[in-house]
């Protein structure tokens, strides 16, 4: 592995200002490794443990919840003190929940601009939300752009005039996230924001779950939502405020939503629920929830957890449902100010007496059908010959209404699937209610993988792998928080023939990224730290074989394959997707509701939920609500959580009859691992000249890689112990020469010997270093011959411009340029020189843009000595 001023830069930087690491957040760039017969089975704490809960629904971290190991910070080690760091959340005091409608004639060429602003009320969210409409994007349906902070998102809706002949709703959502509203710019050859990344995937699907089922029956106009981040500020996710301002432009325009749609985000932290919580704050969270829906009900659910208990995540969704009952009530309001008159007049109305005839002719039939406990071919088969002959005899009765004769046998479907439920306590496969499909399972079922799994569940099979790597196997995300590195991920994959069909195949749609995205949530709390386990870990899911709920079959093969590779998980993990069945299937849920466990791909395309929990014996990891009605009581979802936990842990006992615990071994297909210790000063010599030296360590002797840490440990990673034992005793013959290494016997490094710059004067400097606290640069220049090095001086992050900067590397890698004009100011109290960009752009005049809202505490920057503490270690860790 490469070490670089920027890798000790960072791991130093780390050690200062980060004592809270994750285990697959930023992790260090110089890894360690431990042999395989030191790993040890990891149990999560149970009483006040510190967590990290990262979703990958949130742009701003990854998906993973794991615990935070306490480290102290070089300036605590230097002073002694012993002071316990453990998180204590603290909430500031807002204005209660409140709304107001403000108007004015301000829109280009006069028109009126509608700006409603949101105060939730809940402490620690002291920023209105602010939504305006009539002065951007006229032309649209609806258009607006919310506002929170310094974030900004833009969102539209529009329509075609035209009716389209189809039996399914026409929408389309599209959601961006440009890498300008941080300030950056796209790392693509054309520097263009692209092609949707996973994230703005995710959000796509956060943004049409709510709203699909609350378009009114029979809307047939291609309708298209489209939102941006125009706006960034760092502080909190976006994400919930897309589904907000897309949900208002759809309520604003003339598309006929039946309700105003909102949306909010949960946090647990220090034992208490947050609202909207920042990012920071998230860092300690164990719960990440996004909670969308009406005043009435809720629509959707998409969160992770640490395990927590099923009558703590009803508490959460009420949490967040009563903020969405604030916003919902504004947007109502709102509507009628500035909303556009709903079109129902192309929504074509049920034909007169076709439903009563549908009942009255085929009820018997299809309860015939139902009641025969067919398999999936044959109960396929034989619904098709049945809508077949529906269709066929009806159409004489009513020529050219094949579309409404395929809606009424669909609701006739959906109806008699809830009353033989009800009525007999059976569903049409011939299964109780709560009764889970036949199960196996096989570990190790491939030779040469590091770990593989086969999990069938009825009619739906998956095969898992799981593959073990170092740290390049990392996968990587240019994301406007900036680059991503996530050292676990889950691929889904979903081929046609799993069904029976023929089709595209290739990349991955959205529906393969969502259902990754979900199991790989279900997964991450029972992995290890990467100081227990150090390799980066891969899953692959192939569904071979479906018949509903692929994803949670996904989490439970995956699961076996991480065992089987001997990943030392702490407990196995276990999924199931619960359906829900009811009389009417436009209504809100009711007491009449009827849940069913494992839902088959019938009962979920006609069902009106889809309720995926997965997680331990003790508590859940990660869930996901999706809906056909008009909402969901929080009765029914405590309900389906209960019923849901029953099923889980009959799932985990039969998973526990394939492999009870991880594997005490790594497969011999697995890299090895030695380890040596070398003198801090001797780390150059075995990295040499831009890695030329530790290149040719690992090609010489066949390694697989070797990782160097700032404090000098070394691991050797490869397949062939005795080339790895050669390579350790070069390592250990190069940092023996000379009496260590670095410099040694060399001297001191060379200092600049030139001219003084004068304090307050303005110098060119060439760019020599970029780090996350700030920009080296030469202002003077050495020696012609090379004997003394130019006169090199950091432009501290706070001092590169007049507004904050929270990405150094991407800030001036979107100037292109490879010199800045700063200004000297003099020595600090460790003797290096002071730059500053800022102090240039104040004398021309640059000012930062005002504040939109109250007064906001300024970012904690590092301070200058220990900016001095990092730039004396990294001249000290470098050699020429």
């Amino acid at each position: 592995m490469r070490f670089s001023t920027s890798a000790v830069a960072a791991a130093l930087l780390a050690a200062l200002s980060a004592p809270q690491c994750s285990a697959f957040l930023a992790p260090k760039p110089l890894s360690t490794r431990k042999q395989s017969h030191q790993y040890q089975q990891h149990f999560l704490p149970t009483s006040n443990p510190k967590w990290q809960l990262l979703s990958t629904v949130n742009d701003e971290a990854p998906a993973p919840v794991v615990e935070a190991k306490e480290e102290e910070s070089d300036d605590a080690v230097a002073s002694g003190d012993e002071e316990s760091t453990e998180y204590k959340l603290v909430l500031e005091d807002v204005p209660p929940a409140s709304y107001e409608i403000t108007s004015s004639p301000t829109a280009p060429g006069g028109g009126d601009v509608h700006t409603l602003t949101i105060n939730l009320g809940a402490p620690g969210h002291p920023d209105p939300i602010v939504i305006e409409t009539g002065k951007i994007g006229r032309q649209a349906s609806a258009a607006v752009t919310l506002t929170r902070g310094e974030s900004v998102l833009y969102a539209t809706a529009s329509r075609d005039k035209d009716v389209r002949d189809l039996n399914f709703l026409p929408l389309s959502v599209d959601h961006q996230e440009r890498f300008s509203s941080a300030g950056l710019t796209s790392g693509a050859f054309n520097k263009r924001d692209g092609r949707p990344g996973e994230h703005e995937i995710l959000v796509c699907r956060l943004i049409d779950r709510p709203l699909r089922p609350l378009i009114a029956e029979g809307w047939r106009h291609e309708t298209q939502l489209l939102s941006w981040v125009l706006s960034y500020d760092g502080v909190r996710t976006c994400d919930p405020l897309a589904i907000t301002a897309s949900a208002t432009a759809l309520w604003l325009s003339d598309v006929p939503l039946i309700k105003p749609v909102a949306a909010s985000m949960v946090g647990y932290i220090d034992g208490q629920l947050v609202l909207n919580p920042t990012l920071e704050q998230m860092k300690h969270s164990r719960l990440n929830l996004i909670v969308a829906g009406t005043k009435d009900a809720v629509l959707m659910i998409e969160g992770a957890a640490d395990f927590l208990p099923e009558d703590l995540m009803i508490e959460a969704v009420t949490f967040g449902h009563n903020a969405i009952k604030t916003q919902c009530e504004a947007l109502e309001e709102l509507g009628k100010v500035a909303g556009k008159e709903k079109k129902y007049d192309t929504i074509k109305p049920p034909i007169e007496g076709l439903q009563e005839m549908v009942d009255e002719k085929y009820t018997a039939q299809l309860d015939e059908i139902y009641n025969s406990d067919l398999s999936k071919e044959d109960l396929s088969s034989a619904t098709s010959q049945f809508s077949e002959t529906v269709v066929t005899e009806m159409e004489e009765i009513f020529p050219e209404e094949k579309a409404s004769i395929k809606g009424a046998m669909k609701d006739l479907m959906c109806r008699r699937m809830f009353v033989k439920a009800k009525n007999e306590g059976t569903r049409i496969d011939g299964r109780k209610l709560d009764e889970v499909r036949v199960i196996e399972a096989e570990a190790g079922l491939l030779p040469r993988v590091h770990g593989s799994a086969l999990f069938t569940r009825g009619q739906t099979q998956v095969v898992a792998t799981a593959t073990l790597g170092d740290s390049g196997m990392r996968q990587k995300m240019d994301r406007i928080s900036g680059m991503v590195q996530k050292r676990f991920y889950l691929q889904y994959t979903f081929p046609p023939s799993c069904v029976g069909e023929t089709g595209r195949v290739g990349a991955p749609g959205r529906r393969e990224v969502g259902h990754g995205n979900l199991a790989e949530r279900a997964l991450i709390p029972a992995l290890p730290t990467e100081d227990e386990f150090p390799y980066t870990i891969r899953v692959e899911s192939l569904v071979t074989e479906s018949n509903g709920s692929s994803s949670m079959a996904s989490v439970c093969g995956g699961c076996l394959a991480l065992m089987d590779a001997g990943v030392p998980i702490s407990s196995p993990i276990a999924g199931i997707a619960m359906g829900m069945l009811l009389g009417d299937k436009g209504a809100v849920s009711d007491e009449n509701a009827v849940i069913v466990s494992d839902i088959t791909g019938t009962e979920d395309g006609l069902g009106t939920m889809d309720f995926k929990v997965a997680g331990n014996k003790e508590g859940i990891t990660t869930f996901q609500l999706d809906i056909k009605c008009e909402g969901l009581t929080l009765d029914t979802m405590k309900k389906a959580l209960e019923q849901a936990k029953a099923g889980r842990l009959h799932i985990l006992g039969e998973m526990d009859k394939a492999l009870t615990e991880a594997r005490g071994e790594l497969p011999a297909t697995v890299p090895k691992v030695i380890k040596l210790k070398i003198a801090e000063d001797s780390i150059g010599k075995v990295i040499g000249p831009g890695g030329k030296q530790i290149r040719a360590l690992i090609e010489d002797f066949e390694l697989t890689n070797i990782n160097v840490e700032e404090n000098g440990a070394v691991q050797v990673s490869g397949f062939d112990m005795k080339k790895m034992e050669e390579a350790k005793e070069m390592i250990t013959l190069l940092t023996s020469q000379m009496g260590g290494g670095g410099r040694g016997s060399r001297g001191p490094k060379p200092e600049y010997v030139g001219p003084e710059p004068e304090v307050g004067k303005v110098y060119t400097g060439k760019i020599t270093g970029i780090h996350n606290f700030g920009v080296f640069l030469e202002i003077l220049p050495g020696a012609e011959d090379g004997s003394t090095p130019g006169c090199e001086g950091l432009c501290h992050v706070s001092e590169l411009h007049v507004e904050r900067v929270r990405n150094t590397e991407g800030f001036i890698r979107s100037m292109n340029t490879e010199t800045l004009e700063v200004v000297y100011q003099g020595k600090n109290n460790k003797g290096k020189y002071q730059l500053s960009r800022k102090a240039v752009l104040e004398q021309k005049g640059v000012k930062a843009r005002g504040d939109s809202g109250p007064p906001r505490a300024a970012p904690q920057e590092m301070s200058k000595d220990e900016v001095s503490v990092i730039s004396q270690a990294i001249e000290n860790a470098i050699t020429d």
